[in-house]
C-alpha cells in the first residue's frame, strides 16, 4: 500500500512543512513528490491527481484525494494508530485539537503580512496593529496549553499540534517578532528540531529564489543555530564507501574541518553543506571515526 504525499517549495509552502513535519517526526512509510513553485502553477502541476489544486495533497493507497491539511493530519492519524500524532492523555488530546483547529483557520493578518520565507531573516520589520493582535492572541495559547499540559512542547510531547504552528515559530523568528521570554524559548525549540533544519536545509539548495517573496527590509543572520562549517569539493578522495543516506557509491564531495566525505549526487551533498549537524547519518559516519 502506497501513501504519496504531494508538497510544494520547501522554503515558501507553510502548508507544505506542516505535513512534511508529521511524516517524517513519526516516521511514517509516506513517499513525497514536489512541485515547482517557479514553473507552472500548482494545479496544473497536479492534474494527474485531480480535484487536487493545492499543496500538500494526500493519496491514499485506494486513490481517496486529500487536499485539506487538517484533513490530512486527521487522517494519518486514524491510520497510523500507533504513532502518537496526536497526545494519548485526553486533556491533552483535547487542547490540542483545539490549537490546531485555529492555527488552520485563523491568524490571517499574520499569514499575510508575514509569508514563510526560510532563505532570509529580516531586521526592522513594521508591525501592524492586526499583526500584533495575532501574535498576542498565539503568545496566549501557546502559553495556556504549555501551563496545561506541563510539556516543553505545545501538549506535551511533539504533536500535530506543533507541525501546525512549526510555521508560524518561523514567521516569529525571520521577521524578529516581539514576544516574550516563554514563546522565545518554544521558537528556538522548533529552531533546533532536527526534522525542521532538514526541511529548511533542503529548501536552501533547492528551488529558486522567488522574488515575489522579498522585502524590502535589512536582513540579519538566520537566529537558529549556526551550521557547521562545510563546502563542496571538486577533487579529493572520500573516507567512506558509500553514501551516507543512499549506501551508493560516492560521486559529489564535501570537505568539513579537513575530512572528506562522498555522497552519490549533488542534492545529498549540497543539503548536507547547508547544514551538516541537521543530518543523523552523516553525523553518525563522522563521528565513526
Amino acid at each position: 500500500m502506497t501513501y504519496t504525499l504531494y508538497l510544494g517549495d520547501r522554503a515558501y509552502s507553510s502548508w507544505s512543512l506542516r505535513a512534511w513535519l508529521l511524516v517524517e517526526v513519526f516516521d511514517l512509510p509516506v513517499q513525497t513528490r514536489y512541485v515547482d513553485f517557479h514553473a507552472a502553477d500548482v494545479a496544473s502541476q497536479l492534474a494527474d491527481v485531480a480535484p487536487a489544486r493545492t499543496v500538500p495533497t494526500l493519496k491514499t493507497p485506494e486513490g481517496a484525494i486529500v487536499s485539506e491539511s487538517l484533513a490530512i493530519a486527521e487522517e494519518l492519524a486514524s491510520r497510523f494508530p500507533d504513532a502518537p500524532l496526536w497526545p494519548s492523555e485526553p486533556k491533552a488530546r483535547a487542547i490540542a485539537r483545539g490549537l490546531a483547529s485555529e492555527m488552520h483557520s485563523g491568524f490571517a493578518a499574520l499569514r499575510s503580512a508575514c509569508p514563510m520565507n526560510l532563505r532570509i531573516a529580516y531586521e526592522g520589520f513594521p508591525v501592524s496593529e492586526a499583526v500584533a493582535a495575532d501574535v498576542a492572541r498565539i503568545e496566549a495559547i501557546w502559553a495556556n496549553a504549555q501551563e496545561e499540559t506541563g510539556g516543553d512542547w505545545l501538549c506535551g510531547d511533539y504533536s500535530i499540534a506543533d507541525a501546525f504552528f512549526a510555521p508560524v515559530a518561523m514567521r516569529i523568528a525571520t521577521y524578529d517578532l516581539p514576544v516574550g521570554p516563554a514563546t522565545q524559548a518554544y521558537v528556538a525549540r522548533h529552531l533546533t528540531h532536527g526534522p525542521l533544519r532538514r526541511w529548511r536545509a533542503m529548501g536552501l539548495v533547492e528551488g529558486e529564489t522567488l522574488a515575489r517573496y522579498a522585502m524590502d527590509h535589512a536582513t540579519r543572520p538566520w537566529p537558529g543555530p549556526a551550521p557547521r562549517p562545510a563546502k563542496a569539493i571538486e577533487t579529493g578522495t572520500p573516507e567512506n564507501a558509500a553514501c551516507p543516506y543512499s549506501g551508493k557509491p560516492p560521486t559529489h564531495l564535501l570537505e568539513t574541518q579537513g575530512r572528506v566525505i562522498g555522497f552519490c549526487n549533488a542534492f545529498c551533498r549540497d543539503k548536507t553543506v547547508a547544514d551538516p549537524e541537521a543530518w543523523p547519518a552523516f553525523m553518525a559516519l563522522l563521528e565513526r571515526r
